[in-house]
Parts: structure tokens; sequence; C-alpha cells
């Protein structure tokens, strides 16, 4: 067991540091000067600064969480990030007839740039942007890999019917089948209008769509190369409170050569992003109760069953947590980076800088809600053990 949580914790641990990785690379591209490049939240376990560049690198006690300390990131209007303003007119002999007044240097001009050094205000907008999204593009990016990865390892699907599972007896003494609508070898091509192309959209898209029990619309290319609508039923499930529909089928394995891979690992990869956007905006709607919402602690289970069910599951979940912490963080959430995407897109807009008090009013207040929301999950999630 101690094992298991060893290693669910080195994965958070490899995610956070593939995610700040990207802030610090794309920051270190643009000479944006680094205070503190840290794994892990609270305490420092271990630190050390280089001589070289000056960028302190620490552990911290917390392994969930790190940061990127970047000059003129967190208080950009403070005294010590932002000089006084050189351009003011100063104090003139009262002989002087007109006093010439210059506007305000703005981000990414030269003179801003001369003036507040190598901090992350002084850049353009687009490298601004860049650095703030670099963290969630590297997860991202890795998901991606180890889609690749999966899909070469393990046998992959695709719509095409081989075998009916037994069917289900409901309350009333009734088979619940599709095999009644559906026969071997018809290829699923949509589900209610969703096309479907392996078979993880397809398991995916008769799970979500199938909650309520009814009919659904099946556009169905039978072995004789005829496509036919046909409305079937499929049974149902309950997880967490949540109804689920369930296909009652399996499909036919495809042969793996460069052109399946590559459709199998694109495919799969538009279904994570898919998956996950659609769970949030499910959570919203209150479709799912919020028991089907965990956090690090739940997370840190869902990683320990996955190991003992083996490599490939841990490896899919794993691809899960990556894609959605980066689709997460891009959400224009403060204090996420999607927050501070969203406040350098209005400045470039605007051409004016928000003032720091309202930035990190907004942000304060979000960071409040954000680990609010996570407390209240992660006593849920350990409650949930008992």
């Amino acid at each position: 067991m101690f094992l298991y949580i060893l290693l669910a914790i080195l994965i958070f641990g490899l995610l956070i540091m593939i995610h700040e990785c990207g802030h610090y690379i794309a920051a270190r591209i643009f000479h944006v000067e680094i205070t503190e490049f840290a794994i892990g939240m609270g305490p420092k376990v271990l630190s050390k600064k280089s001589k070289k560049t000056g960028i302190r690198y620490s552990i911290r006690l917390l392994p969930f969480g790190g940061f990127v300390s970047m000059r003129g990131e967190l208080d950009e209007s403070s005294a010590d990030t932002e000089p006084e303003n050189p351009f003011a007119h100063e104090a003139v002999p009262h002989e002087t007839v007109k006093t010439e007044q210059k506007e305000p240097p703005k981000p990414g001009d030269e003179d801003y740039v001369i003036n507040y050094g190598n901090t992350l205000i002084s850049r353009p907008g687009w490298q601004r942007l860049i650095v703030h999204a670099a963290g969630a593009l590297m997860n991202i990016t890795l998901a991606f890999i180890l889609t690749l990865i999966l899909t070469l390892w393990i046998r992959v699907g695709g719509t095409q019917i081989a075998e009916f599972d037994d069917p289900l007896i409901d309350e009333n003494g009734n088979e619940i089948t599709s095999s009644t609508v559906l026969k071997q070898n018809d290829t699923i091509l949509s589900v209610n209008g969703h096309k479907v192309r392996i078979s993880d959209q397809l398991y995916y898209q008769i799970m979500r769509e199938g909650y309520k029990g009814e009919p659904l619309d099946l556009l169905v290319l039978h072995e004789n190369g005829e496509k036919e609508h046909l409305a079937v039923t499929f049974p149902t499930v309950t997880e967490q409170g949540t109804i689920f529909g369930a296909a009652d089928f399996k499909v036919y394995a495809v042969r793996k050569n460069f052109g399946t891979v590559v459709k199998q690992t694109f495919w799969k990869s538009t279904y994570v992003v898919q998956m996950i956007w659609e769970s949030l905006f499910d959570v919203v709607t209150g479709r799912y109760s919020i028991n089907a919402v965990s956090g690090p602690v739940g997370t840190a289970g869902a990683i320990t069953e996955a190991a003992r069910s083996g490599g490939a599951t841990l490896l899919y979940l794993t691809l899960i947590i990556s894609m959605n912490l980066g689709i997460f963080n891009l959400l224009p959430l403060p204090p996420l980076d999607g927050g501070h995407l969203a406040y350098t897109v209005v400045e470039m807009i605007s051409r004016r800088r928000l003032p720091g008090k309202v930035t990190g009013a907004i942000d304060a207040a979000g960071a409040l809600l954000f680990f609010g929301l996570l407390l209240f999950v992660t006593v849920k999630d350990i409650l949930s053990f008992f």
C-alpha cells in the first residue's frame, strides 16, 4: 500500500514539474527574471540557489502544486516591481511657460523595457501569453505522447460489432439487450448525431447519451453496405449516484499499422478532451453529483487502484490527469493560468494596464473560492475511505 501511495505522489510531482517547466522554459527564452522554481507547496524541505542565475530551486513539504516565481508577476503595480514613472514632468521654475508631459510607456514599448528591466510585465503581450499558457500546453503535449504510447501498447478497437454480452434482466423479468436490433458485423457510425470513429468514442457516447434508458438514434452500416438509422435501447448502470448508459457488446480489434496508430492516437486524444470539457459542464449543470468530483486525495486513491490493475490502466489514468490539468488551467478563472491569460488579452486590446489592486483582489477572491472547494472535496475524499 505504501508503495502505491508513493507512486501516486511521484506521478503528481512529475505532472506538476512538467507543468512548471513549461512556464520556466518560456520565461527563460524571453529573458524574464525568475526568482524561484518550486515543486510542492508550503514550507521548504530542500532549497538551493544557483550562483550563476540567481534562481532558487526548491522542493516544498506538500506534494500538490508548485510555482515559478517571476519578477513583475504577482503584484505588478508595487513599488519594488514598477519604479516611479520616469516620464512624468518634473517641477520647473515659475518662469517656464509650458511643460511637456509625455504619456506613460505601455507594456512592450522600448522605454518600458529599459526602465522596468527583465520583469514579466515588461514583455510584449504575445510573449506573456506564451509564458502563461506554456505550463498547460506542456501537460496537454505529454497527454498526447502518453496516448501514442498507450495506443502502441494495448488492443485498440473500431466500431464494428464482434459479439454481444449476456443480456441483463430488468425488474419485470425482461431481457435488456441491443442484439434485438443490432447484428454482428454492423458498424456504428454515429450515436444521436455524434460521429464515432473508434471504440472509445462509441462507448463514451452510449454512456453519456443513454443515461435516461431511452432509445438512441444509431446510424448503422450493415454488412451488405446499406446504411440505416435504428432506435436502440441500452442497459443502464448507476455509479456514485449518476446513471450511465452501458454498451452491451464488444467490437473487433483494429490491425495496427502506421495509419491506424495515427488515427487511433488522434481520435483517442480528442475524445479525452471532449470527455473532460463535457464532465466540467455536467458538474456545473448538476447532472453529476458532487460525489463524482475528486481532489488530490481522491485522485491519489484512483491512481493506487489503477496501479493495482496494471500498467496500461495506470498509464491511461495518468494521461487523463495530465490532460485534465492542462485544460483546467486554461479556464479563464483567477488564480489559474487562464485568468492571467484573460488579463493579458484585456490589456492587449485596451492598451492599458489593469490596476494591480484590482487584479490582486480578483486573484485573492478566486484563490479563496478555489482552496475552499479543494478543502471541501479533500474532506469528502477522506471520509469516503471510512
